[in-house]
């Protein structure tokens, strides 16, 4: 049977800690030297995007410059 998020209270958790909470998890999945298996999908996307990167470069943005497009400062 499966956990419900409010058998776990994480429906009482404020973003900021689900979020953190996120992170802990995800850090003890790739704890101790086990690879983390990747599904064959996130391969394909990620070979298409950089296919597409490689098709064109011009596209890229630097990284400063999206920083204050997304955020509004330097």
């Amino acid at each position: 049977m499966a956990v419900t998020m409010e058998e776990f209270g994480i429906d009482r958790l404020t973003v900021d800690q689900r979020l953190e909470l996120l992170g802990l998890i995800w850090d003890s999945v790739t704890a101790g030297g086990v690879p983390t298996p990747i599904p064959d999908w996130h391969r394909r996307e990620l070979d298409r995007r950089i296919a597409a990167a490689d098709a064109d470069p011009g596209a890229a943005r630097p990284w400063a410059e999206v920083r204050v497009r997304l955020l509004g400062g330097p």
